[in-house]
Order: structure tokens, then sequence, then C-alpha cells
């Protein structure tokens, strides 16, 4: 633990001394005669990118609309409440992260708003369910889990649409996660026809 700490200070320190460093090496000590030499060879420069789609630049997104958004969430947190779980918060995330729609049920805690909408996150930005991802959060050493905004245990579920992740439902506040799962996929199948 005491190394994740220290590690944005290597960093600041690191990452500007190893630009010194490559400069220096990539910069000659060449004497006066040759640099006169008509067999030096100059240095190629790095070209921009040449825009993709004569889109100037500019990358659309998929993302829910703000009806749909609403309905997954409504869904969500209506199966939470048939199951008697009405105590939990559903948010409903862009790929980004934003926040679309979020439900919060009667007496919910306010540790399940945070939960929820970082499931949410984690499923959107993996592509994944969270309850696929937690393998990835374990072992030794920093993993996946030390990502901030994120949180892989079950209840975030990937809004998919022409083959690419483009939000995420995340539910939190059940007494297990597998509940806010199901309670988040049943968001997902609400909209199913929407997504084309």
């Amino acid at each position: 633990m005491r190394t994740l700490h220290r590690l944005p200070r290597i960093l600041a320190i690191t990452v500007p001394l190893a630009a010194i460093v490559a400069t220096s090496a990539c910069g000659t000590s060449a004497s006066a005669s040759d640099e006169a030499s008509p067999t030096s060879t100059p240095v190629a420069t790095a070209a921009a990118p040449a825009p993709i789609d004569g889109a100037d630049g500019v990358v659309s997104q998929n993302r829910l609309g703000i009806g749909t958004a609403q309905a997954a969430a409504q869904a969500a947190l209506a199966k939470c409440q048939a199951d008697g779980l009405g105590f939990v918060t559903v948010s409903v995330v862009d790929r980004a992260g934003n926040v679309q729609a979020m439900l919060r049920g009667d007496n919910a805690a306010q540790h399940t708003v945070e939960a929820a909408r970082q499931k949410a996150y984690t499923a959107a930005a993996f592509g994944a369910n969270t309850s696929d991802l937690s393998e990835r959060a374990k072992g030794d050493g920093a993993t996946v889990a030390d990502l901030p905004g994120t949180l892989f245990l079950a209840g975030g579920v990937s809004v998919k649409s022409a083959g690419g992740s483009i939000a995420g439902i995340g539910v939190g506040g059940a007494p297990d996660g597998m509940r806010d799962q199901a309670c988040a996929t049943a968001g997902l199948d609400a909209i199913a026809g929407a997504l084309g």
C-alpha cells in the first residue's frame, strides 16, 4: 500500500527525467566539420495523422437518449422494489461515466449513490458486466481495482449497441451484488429493443 502512495511522486520525477535523457540522447555532439558533411542524416519529423472519414477531427459518440436512460433506471428500480429491495440506487451512465439517469429508492443510504454510479461506469468502460470483471481486480500489487472511479463488485451491466459499449447500468444497495445485478439486467432488458 505504501508503494501506491509514492507512485505519483516517483512518476513526477521519473517522467520529466526520462524526457530530458531522451532529448539528450537524440541530440548530437557533432564537430563543426561533421555539420558541414553532406553525408549527415536529417532528422525526420512526425506528421500529424490525417483526419479519418473527413470528420475534421470530430468524433461522434453513441449514447442513450434521455428517455431510454430513464426507462432503464425505472425498470431496474421496479425490479428491486418487486424483490423487496426498494432501498437501492440505480445509475445509468454513458461510456465516459457521465450520469444520464439516477433513481434513489426510498431509504437508500448515501453510499449506494456512489456505488451505483461506479458500477455503471466500470461496466460501461470495460464493456462487460461487473460480476464478470471481479476476477481482474484480484491479485498482488496494483490491479484494475486501483483505477479511480471504478468498482469491481457485481451490480453493473454493460449496454451495447452496434457491437460496442455505449453505457452502463449500475445498482447499489442490495445485500448481495448478484441481486443488484439482477435489477440492472431488468433495466437492460427493458430497453433492449431500442438499442438496435
